[in-house]
């Protein structure tokens, strides 16, 4: 079947996948800016707030394997639809959190209801719509598009970078304007409803034996044996799959960790830096001015991890598309273990601070891309929403650890070296992970 002979525009599937990755981008990936404003406003420790994101990411990650299942199954729309809107409710619903009063907070009261509240909406409920919401479009796109897999992929993921690199600043311009975190979940949940509706209504699967016009696929080295696919069952059954898993794991447990702590250590460094220009104690409180003017310091990092996020996942496709994954994974996961070296030095210079996140955000954002073409190239698209779906659990296993086990470490150091530098040896695992991988063989028809 030729483009001609349907009349669904394949670069809605594009589209669609822009505005579901963007909303999924302003759930999760500016996070770490709410993290001392919630501190200030309900009186958590950096573990409990940092527990709510590590809690968000291994739901999202685990239900995207169901929705790719379902998706397979039944079309992606309802379950876009579906889960934006479970995620558009959850998130709104935190503005409704009612936080102590200073008496209250000064009396030493105790706000674990408030912050069961907080892991319950924001973590459980939009942390599950949105799972619903990202993987459809990853596995439907590259089907209206089997002669650019690879940039088809990044351009439905490219969301994630540019809804952070939104996020970051706007989200700390509203806290700076309310004084509050909580206004931020109400104006941005309204938001995330009216794009994940736009994004269901531009997703849909091409009819069976679809191929653009002018195109055909690749014709087999003559006298090779005709190929297929590979099955989901078959997919998970070879090594190769499992290794991919074990990467992805470390690539996100790092790339997380970072994500869910990095204002928080801009935030941390630039004030100590403040105090020490400016000849203060410790303990002295820094002025209300220039401590707003920190904290948007302090969120250029994420922002700028954001930007070159986003852009990454469009650019290295064409890249991909011509040359493969394996160089272009191992250089990438290698440079990543030294920018997190870099981290903590860096942390008291707004401008390093944000030149470092940046190459993270490059090296963290290309796997979106690199992790999915790889399973089309080595699975093929038949199974990819299952595949992928249930690949991309280890990114929700990572998030979950990521985040959490990096809080913990901060807060009984006292510093970010730590999980910085535990992040390195781990993404020092994937690199060596990534040298040995090799294609599984061909399945013959």
């Amino acid at each position: 079947m030729s483009q001609s002979e349907t009349t669904f525009p394949r670069w809605l599937p594009l589209l669609g996948g822009l505005l579901g990755s963007t909303a999924c981008g302003l759930l999760l990936y500016a996070f770490s800016v709410f993290i001392k404003p919630l501190m200030k406003e309900f009186g958590w420790t950096v573990p409990e707030v940092a527990l709510a994101f590590a809690i968000i990411c291994l739901i999202f990650g685990l239900v995207t394997f169901p929705a790719g299942r379902f998706s397979d199954k039944i079309g992606p729309r309802n379950v876009v639809l579906f889960g934006g809107i479970l995620m558009a409710f959850g998130f709104f619903m935190v503005s409704t959190i009612k936080p102590p009063t200073p008496e209250e907070l000064a009396a030493g009261a105790s706000s674990k209801k408030q912050l069961y509240q907080l892991y319950l909406y924001f973590s459980i409920i939009a942390g599950f719509g949105g799972g619903c919401v990202y993987l459809p479009p990853i596995a439907t796109a590259p089907k209206w598009w089997p002669d650019r897999r690879a940039l088809a992929t990044g351009f439905t993921v490219v969301g994630l970078g540019l809804g952070s690199f939104i996020m970051a600043p706007l989200a700390t311009g509203m806290i700076n304007y309310f004084g509050s975190a909580l206004p931020v979940f109400k104006y941005v949940g309204i938001a995330l409803a009216v794009l994940v509706v736009g994004s269901a209504i531009c997703l849909k699967n091409p009819p069976a034996g679809y191929k653009p016009a002018g195109w055909n696929p690749p014709a087999p080295p003559a006298g090779a044996k005709e190929t297929r696919d590979y099955t989901y069952e078959e997919a998970k059954s070879t090594p190769q799959f499992w290794l991919l898993w074990l990467a992805y794991f470390c690539g996100s447990f790092a790339g997380l960790m970072c994500i869910g702590l990095i204002a928080k250590h801009g935030i941390d460094a630039m004030s100590l830096a403040y105090r020490a220009k400016e000849g203060l104690d410790a303990a002295a409180t820094i002025p209300e001015e220039a401590a707003k003017g920190i904290a948007m310091a302090a969120a250029g990092a994420p922002s700028a991890l954001a930007i070159t996020n986003a852009l990454v996942r469009v650019m290295v496709g064409p890249i991909v598309d011509k040359y493969g994954t394996k160089a272009i994974f191992v250089v990438l996961f290698a440079l990543q273990a030294i920018a997190f070296l870099a981290l903590y030095p860096m942390g008291g210079s707004a401008a390093m601070l944000a030149l470092i996140a940046g190459i993270v955000g490059w090296n963290y954002g290309a796997m979106f891309t690199l992790f999915p073409a790889t399973l089309l190239s080595y699975f093929g698209p038949s199974a990819q929403g299952s595949n992928y779906g249930l690949l991309f659990t280890a990114w929700g296993v990572a998030g979950f650890c990521g985040p959490y086990l990096g809080g913990k470490l901060q807060a009984m150091s006292g510093s970010f070296l730590v999980p910085f530098v535990v992040s390195s040896v781990v993404l020092a695992v994937a690199v060596v992970i990534l040298l040995m991988l090799k294609a599984p063989e061909k399945k013959h028809a």
